[in-house]
């Protein structure tokens, strides 16, 4: 069995590269990094460590690499043989990738099966990646073709490693999949498919990112430059559970989990941030602030609903005021709002961006 799989970094190798060839997959990583595809190619194999104490190290072999800048014709022919192609580029990236993908779907052989996944950081990721390739090719080409979506949660932090290939990751994580999306009967060990995948989408978003989000914004008006540096702090544990737990309130009213599960599934989430052998820079889990505060992410969301419900929502609204307070010249995002809030005011920014009304308004600036 053969698996593509676009954007060869820590992700992609240390988490579902490696699910991939647990299930006996030969992976060809795709991506436009010279020096890591270079790697793939002479060494065909790197090692995932898991961050924990005395953690399994784990040997990936059977990969190679394949720069899509340069080796058309080599990616035509993955494309061809492939069994099944996943991303990790960031959404964002998904519309190039598409463009890459397209041209060479009609060309693989009648009746193999073929299954395309995104496994991004945002919300029904496939679906974004299967527009963009029907709007390069049609959707005649979609013929033995499955498109499920699916959530993905595994922390792989910044990290420099003596062998640039070699990756370490958390102990944890969850891939699911919409089983009713999967094209044909061989699924993957290790992957949760489910009927309806948004309660999972969104579980995780709005606990798992959310939680992150509150680490990183508040954790860093304090100072700290780290996410295990700022879980010592016992001010931003209780920040974070405030905040956890009004989105409990969301997803117990909106899905069937309970608020026993969702409590265990809280305990276990700041159990991984908690983890010594495993941290991330403040800065790198904040960026992207624009992202985070629009109407539909992991924290305008949530407080939309609890607002207009009659629910508490003061963690949020806090949450709100770090994000807007956070400091981080080097992403791009909050350059740009920075610029947006210098010349207009908080409050159009929010209004505009975050599509807050008036009163939820006035309760975060009485907060500033």
């Amino acid at each position: 069995m053969k698996a593509v799989h676009f954007g060869a970094g820590n992700i992609g190798r240390g988490f579902i590269g490696k699910v991939l060839h647990d299930n006996g997959y030969e992976i060809t990583f795709a991506d436009v990094n010279e020096e890591i595809i270079d790697a793939l190619n002479r060494d065909g194999k790197y090692t995932v460590h898991i961050a924990e104490e005395n953690g399994g190290v784990y040997e990936i072999s059977g990969v190679a690499g394949i720069n899509t800048a340069k080796d058309a014709e080599d990616l035509a022919q993955a494309i061809a043989e492939a069994d099944i192609i996943t991303t990790a580029v960031g959404v964002n990236i998904l519309p190039i990738i598409a463009k890459t993908i397209a041209p060479h779907l009609e060309k693989r052989s009648e009746g193999k099966l073929l299954n395309i996944i995104a496994c991004e950081n945002a919300v029904l990721a496939t679906d974004t990646l299967k527009a963009a390739i029907a709007a390069e090719v049609g959707t005649h080409a979609f013929t033995n073709i499955g498109f499920p979506n699916s959530a993905v949660d595994r922390i792989v932090p910044m990290q420099k490693n003596e062998n640039i290939l070699d990756v370490k990751v958390e102990p944890f994580y969850e891939w699911v999949i919409e089983a009713d999306n999967w094209m044909g009967d061989d699924k993957l060990d290790g992957v949760n498919y489910v009927p309806d995948l948004m309660p999972y989408i969104e579980r995780k978003l709005f606990t798992v990112n959310t939680g992150h989000a509150a680490i990183a914004y508040y954790g860093k008006t304090l100072g700290y430059t780290s996410v295990s540096e700022a879980m010592q702090d016992d001010e931003v544990v209780v920040f974070l559970r405030n905040v956890l737990n009004e989105t409990t309130l969301y997803l117990t009213e909106n899905y069937d989990f309970t608020q026993a599960e969702q409590s265990q599934y809280i305990d276990k989430i700041i159990g991984r941030f908690k983890n010594p052998y495993l941290s991330d820079d403040l800065d790198r889990v904040g960026r992207g602030v624009l992202r985070k505060l629009g109407p539909n992410d992991r924290i305008i969301k949530p407080l939309v609903y609890l607002h207009e419900n009659g629910h508490d929502h003061d963690a949020l609204s806090e949450l709100v005021v770090h994000a807007l307070k956070f400091d981080n010249e080097d992403d791009p995002e909050q350059v740009e709002m920075n610029q947006i809030i210098s010349g207009k005011g908080m409050t159009h920014f929010l209004s505009e961006h975050s599509d807050l009304e008036k009163e939820l308004l006035e309760e975060i600036e009485a907060k500033i």
